[in-house]
């Protein structure tokens, strides 16, 4: 009678197990597919996430590979590239109309700069992502009574360890970028769409890059040769001009 229980319950937590890491792939699966299918509407260029899972029970998920080509007319083929996002989602929302985000932690994600006189490649994904999250806006207004689109809000956000590269081929220079942290994106709103979401991040994230260049070239050109010094201050500039609107 014992070894019946025995085996009673031993299979019952094989099915268990066996149905939370069926669930847990499920998940990661609809996200990974979610973020290769309409990241590159919003941005408008190549976007490719190798892996994700997630944990239908804890919401604690990790995001990998996660890559962002550059816009057409840029000489190269990323913009910027994260190994890992470690993302903690509120176990009850995983399947509402608004997700909530507790935490995301992106670690030692690598931006690529590159700029003509006052536009760039970061530049033009942002103004993307702008235009993405306008038509969405005017999407959401013309399907009210219908089904609602899923909203998101990030309770924090973090971004530490990153290197910004500034140009491409021998001339780069690669300069390290400060932390970067964000609250309460969308919480006002009671949750705001995918596109708006990226703008708010991108932005800021585009702020980071210009500080870090402007600060790095007044740094640099003094101690550097003529032309990476004209190189690491032109790029300086171009980005002020960008965030300033300056043409």
């Amino acid at each position: 009678m014992k070894r019946k229980l025995y085996l009673i319950v031993g299979a019952a937590a094989v099915l268990l197990i066996a149905g939370y890491l069926g669930v847990t792939f499920f998940l990661g699966s609809i996200v990974k597919a979610g973020v290769n299918r309409f990241a590159p509407l919003i941005t408008q260029t190549q976007v490719h996430l190798d892996g994700a899972r997630l944990s239908p029970l804890s919401g604690g998920g990790t995001l990998k590979g996660l890559f962002i080509g550059n816009p057409a007319g840029w000489s190269g083929d990323k913009a910027f590239f994260i190994g890992r996002i470690h993302v903690e989602i509120e176990p009850g929302s995983i399947f509402s109309d608004c997700v909530v985000l507790d935490d995301v932690s992106i670690d030692s994600p690598e931006f690529v700069y590159e700029t003509k006189l006052v536009s760039s490649n970061i530049g033009d994904i942002l103004k993307n992502i702008e235009g993405s999250s306008a038509e969405e806006a005017k999407s959401g207004q013309a399907a009210a009574g219908q089904a609602k689109a899923r909203k998101f809000v990030i309770r924090h956000l973090a971004l530490t360890n990153g290197r910004l590269t500034l140009g491409v081929g021998p001339t780069a220079l690669t300069l390290p970028m400060p932390p970067l942290t964000l609250h309460d994106i969308g919480t006002k709103e009671g949750g705001i769409a995918p596109a708006a979401l990226a703008f708010t991040v991108m932005r800021s994230v585009t702020g980071s890059i210009v500080s870090t260049t402007a600060n790095a070239a007044a740094k640099i050109v003094p101690t550097m040769g003529a032309a990476a010094g004209n190189s690491a201050k032109s790029a300086g500039d171009a980005l002020k001009g960008l965030l300033s609107g300056k043409k």
